[in-house]
């Protein structure tokens, strides 16, 4: 399971202009069962996604055809973690 940390390194009005874009990429990778939670970071300076993928090298090839990442607009950092416990809610999250 990985922690994927979007970081703008554009202003929000450029980011804005993809936004509709990357919300279509975000909905086709839930359907595909590759993430479990996005969102916002507070203030807007990019995005935390929670992505169930276990192999790296397709996690990056997914993350490649976001348009974030295909326009240049944001930094992404990869964090591997392996959850040891979560709420009953989440218990998906422990496969």
């Amino acid at each position: 399971m990985y922690i994927i940390n979007i970081t703008y390194k554009t202003s929000l009005e450029k980011v804005d202009e993809y936004l509709n874009q990357h919300v279509e990429y975000l909905n086709e990778q839930y359907e595909l069962g590759n993430f479990e939670v996005s969102g916002r970071k507070v203030p807007r300076t990019g995005g935390i996604i929670l992505a169930t993928i276990s192999n790296k090298k397709e996690l990056l090839k997914i993350i490649e055809k976001d348009p974030f990442k295909t326009n240049d607009l944001a930094d992404y950092e990869l964090v591997e973690f392996v959850p040891s416990r979560t709420s009953k809610e989440l218990e998906i999250l422990m496969h």
